[in-house]
C-alpha cells in the first residue's frame, strides 16, 4: 500500500538514480578480486536490463539474491572479513535496481549506494579511490536534488521553473560541498589524533599477496607475477649496488619434505650476535600495508626501529599489524661475523631433514663430504659450480613429486629461486652443513623523479644462508650462480616500459615514474599524516611540538572561522547567485546617502511608497522598477527559457542604470 502511494519514478530520473548508484559501486568493485568484481558487475547490468520495463517477480528476485550471495561466498572461500563483507555489500547493491520504481525507492537506492565509497576506504585509501568516491558522492547528491525538484513540481497547468542542466546541477552541488570544505580540512589537520585507533579494523578475509612465513611449491611464482608496490626506500647518503640489495624477510627453518615454514617460537628470542662491517646504509622505508607484522629490511639491520623488534634471525616485527602505510628509519650493514657460535638447539634445527625423502641428494652430499675431507666451504663451492655448469633458470616448470629435491637436482635441472634455494639448503643439510632459507626481495627500481628506490612484489626472491666455522651465517644465492646463457623465461627485466608496445623507446617509463612519485606524495601528505606528524605540524613556524591542549585550541579557532564562513555563505543564499537579486540589493544601497535605504524586512512596493512620500521626485521611476521586480520575483510568468533569460537581463540592466540623481534629485 505504501508503495502505491509513492510518486512514480519517471524514466529520466530513474536513469539518474541508476547511474549515480553505478558510480558509487565502481570504486568498490575496483578493489575487489577481478573474478568477484566481474560477477557482481554482470549481475547488476543484467538486473537493470531485465527490470527496466516492469518489476521482476518476487520469487525470481529471491533466487537471484541467493545465487549471487552464494557465488560470492564460494569465490571468497567462505572467509569472513573485510573483503567478504564488502563483496556482499556490492552484491546486494547490484540487485537493488530490481525494486526501484518510485521516488522513495530511488532515494533508498542512493542512500544505500553511498555506503559503496565508504566501504572502499576499508580496502584502499589511494588517490584514485578518493577521486572516484568524491565524484560518486557529488553525482549522488545531484541526483537527490533532482528527485527533490521532481517531487516539488506543482500540479499540471501551473508554471514550472526551467530545469537545470546536468552540469549546472553538478556545479550547484559542488558549491555546496565547497562551503563545508574548510571545516573538513580543519578536522583533518587539527582535530587531535590518537596514536592508535579506538577500535581495530577487521582483518582482511582475502590475504594480501606478499611474503609469507612459509614457502610451498608454486607460491613464489604467483608473487613474482604481481607488480604491486611493496615498499619505497630513500637512502641518506651512499646507496648500495643493486646486486647487494637483498631485502631480508621471513627466515624458514623447518622442512617437511614439501614446504618450508618459519618456527613462530623463534620470534620471541633475542637477536643472534652479529659484528657489522664498516659499510653503513642509512635509509628510510615506506612500507605498504600487508596485514602482517613482519616487514623487510636491507640485509642485515643493525637494530630495530622504534615500535618494532628484532627476532632471533634478524627479522623485524612491528608492534602493531601493518594495516596501513608505515614509515621506518633503519640502518643496515653487511655482517662481518654473524653468530660465530651456533647453539646446539639452533644447529639441530638448521640440520633437520624429514626421513624418507630425497635419497639421491643425501648420497651425493655424503660423497662430497668424503671426497672434500669435510671442508664445508669447499662443499658450498662445489654445489655452486655444479649449478653454474648444469642448471638453467626458467619459470615454466612442472610440479615436482614426493622427492622434489632429487627430481630438481638430477632430472629437471631447471627452475627459479624457490627450487634453487630449497634444493641447495637440503643439499647442504645432507652434507652436515647448517643451512636455512631466507625469503624477501632482491634489487629494486630507481625512480629518478622522486630519487627513491621502488620494490615490488615481483622482486620477490629466496636465497640461502649456510653456517661456516669462524664466519657464522653466510649468504649464498644459488639462483645467481646460473650461467647467463641458460637463463630462460625470466622476469628479471622489471623496469616499466622496458618491454611491450613502447619498450623500444621507453615512453612508458617517465609516465610510470611520475605516477608513482605522485602516489608517494599522496602517501606522505595524506596517508602518512599520523599523530606524531600532527604534533610537529608547526615546526616550520618555530613550534617544536603541539600538545593536545594546543591542538584543541587551534581546532576550535579554525573550526569557528570555518563555521562562520559557512553561515555567511549560506545566509547569502540565492540572492547572491541570482543577478536580479544582486542588482536589486545594490539599488537599495544607492539610496543610503539619502537616508532612504530599504530595510531588510521591507517589501519592494512598500519601500517605493515610502521613498515616494519622502521624495516625490524619485517616486515614479522607483515605483515602476519595484513593480517590475515584484512581478519577476513572485508572479511566476509563463515565459519560456529563452524569453525568461531575456526578461531577466533587461531587468538587471534597468536596475543597474537607475540612480536617484537621474530622476530629478535636488542639490
Amino acid at each position: 500500500m505504501a508503495r502505491s502511494n509513492a510518486p512514480p519514478l519517471e524514466p529520466t530520473s530513474r536513469r539518474w538514480a541508476l547511474l549515480a548508484g553505478a558510480s558509487c559501486l565502481l570504486p568498490l568493485l575496483l578493489q575487489l578480486p577481478l573474478q568477484i568484481a566481474l560477477t557482481i558487475a554482470g549481475a547488476g547490468i543484467g538486473v537493470g536490463v531485465l527490470s527496466w520495463r516492469k518489476p521482476l517477480p518476487a520469487l525470481l528476485r529471491l533466487i537471484m539474491v541467493l545465487a549471487l550471495v552464494g557465488t560470492v561466498l564460494v569465490l571468497t572461500r567462505f572467509a569472513i572479513g573485510r573483503d567478504t563483507g564488502c563483496a556482499l555489500l556490492a552484491a546486494m547493491f547490484a540487485l537493488k535496481p530490481s525494486e526501484t520504481y518510485t521516488l522513495r525507492d530511488a532515494r533508498s537506492l542512493i542512500g544505500f549506494a553511498l555506503f559503496g565509497p565508504f566501504a572502499t576506504f576499508l580496502l584502499d585509501q589511494g588517490p584514485l579511490s578518493l577521486i572516484l568516491g568524491l565524484a560518486a558522492a557529488l553525482f549522488a547528491l545531484a541526483t537527490l536534488q533532482r528527485l527533490a525538484e521532481v517531487e516539488a513540481r506543482p500540479e499540471p497547468g501551473r508554471a514550472v521553473e526551467p530545469a537545470l542542466s546536468p552540469w549546472q546541477r553538478l556545479g550547484a552541488i559542488s558549491r555546496l560541498v565547497g562551503i563545508g570544505l574548510p571545516l573538513a580540512l580543519a578536522v583533518f589537520w587539527l582535530f587531535p589524533r590518537l596514536g592508535s585507533p579506538l577500535w581495530g579494523v577487521p582483518e582482511r578475509a582475502l590475504a594480501r599477496p606478499g611474503l609469507s612465513d612459509k614457502m610451498a611449491p608454486g607460491e613464489m611464482v604467483d608473487l613474482m607475477n604481481d607488480e604491486t608496490v611493496t615498499l619505497r626506500a630513500r637512502f641518506r647518503g651512499a646507496t648500495p649496488p643493486t646486486s647487494q640489495m637483498y631485502w631480508r624477510g621471513p627466515v624458514l627453518w623447518n622442512f617437511d619434505g614439501r614446504q618450508w615454514t618459519q618456527p613462530r617460537w623463534f620470534r620471541g628470542l633475542p637477536p643472534a650476535p652479529v659484528r657489522s662491517s664498516r659499510v653503513l646504509w642509512d635509509y628510510d622505508l615506506e612500507v605498504e600495508a600487508t596485514d602482517d607484522r613482519q616487514f623487510v629490511a636491507l640485509d642485515l639491520p643493525r637494530a630495530a626501529p622504534p615500535n618494532s623488534r628484532l627476532s632471533l634471525d634478524h627479522g623485524i616485527y612491528a608492534e602493531q599489524t601493518l594495516t596501513s602505510l608505515t614509515r621506518w628509519h633503519l640502518q643496515s650493514s653487511p655482517p662481518a661475523n654473524y653468530e660465530p657460535e651456533l647453539r646446539e638447539t639452533m644447529r639441530r634445527a638448521a640440520l633437520a631433514l624429514p626421513e624418507g625423502y630425497n635419497p639421491r641428494t643425501l648420497a651425493l652430499a655424503q660423497r662430497w663430504r668424503r671426497e672434500l675431507g669435510g671442508n664445508d666451504a669447499a662443499i658450498v663451492e662445489r654445489a655452486m659450480t655444479m649449478i653454474h655448469r648444469e642448471f638453467a633458470y626458467t619459470l615454466t616448470t612442472p610440479l615436482l613429486g614426493r622427492h622434489s629435491v632429487d627430481e630438481f637436482l638430477f632430472d629437471q635441472k631447471a627452475g627459479f629461486c624457490e627450487h634453487f634455494s630449497s634444493s641447495f639448503v637440503v643439499l647442504m643439510r645432507s652434507a652436515g652443513i647448517p643451512a636455512r632459507v631466507v625469503t624477501g626481495y632482491a634489487g629494486g627500481y630507481y625512480n629518478r623523479i622522486g630519487d627513491y628506490w621502488l620494490v615490488r612484489r615481483s622482486d620477490a626472491h629466496a636465497w640461502a644462508e649456510v653456517w661456516l666455522q669462524g664466519r657464522g651465517w653466510v649468504r649464498v644465492d644459488p639462483t645467481a650462480a646460473v650461467a647467463p646463457e641458460r637463463i630462460y623465461d625470466t622476469l628479471a627485466d622489471r623496469a616499466p616500459g622496458a618491454s611491450g608496445l613502447f619498450g623500444s623507446i621507453g615512453a612508458v617509463t617517465p609516465l610510470f615514474n611520475l605516477s608513482d612519485w605522485m602516489r608517494r606524495g599522496w602517501n606522505d601528505f595524506v596517508l602518512g599524516f599520523d599523530a606524531n606528524r600532527q604534533q610537529r605540524l608547526l615546526q616550520p613556524f618555530g613550534v617544536d611540538r603541539l600538545d593536545s591542549t594546543r591542538l584543541i585550541v587551534l581546532f576550535v579557532l579554525f573550526a569557528s572561522v570555518a563555521g562562520l564562513w559557512m553561515i555567511w555563505l549560506s545566509s547569502r543564499g540565492e540572492r547572491e547567485r541570482d543577478p536580479v537579486l544582486r542588482a536589486w540589493h545594490a539599488l537599495g544601497r544607492r539610496y543610503r546617502r539619502l537616508g532612504l535605504e530599504r530595510e531588510p524586512h521591507e517589501p519592494a512596493l512598500a519601500w517605493a511608497e515610502r521613498v515616494g512620500k519622502a521624495r516625490p521626485d524619485l517616486a515614479i521611476g522607483l515605483l515602476q522598477l519595484s513593480q517590475h521586480f515584484s512581478d519577476w520575483r513572485y508572479a511566476g510568468g509563463q515565459a519560456g527559457r529563452r524569453e525568461a533569460r531575456e526578461l531577466r537581463n533587461e531587468l538587471v540592466r534597468a536596475l543597474r542604470v537607475h540612480r536617484p540623481g537621474r530622476t530629478g534629485e535636488r542639490r
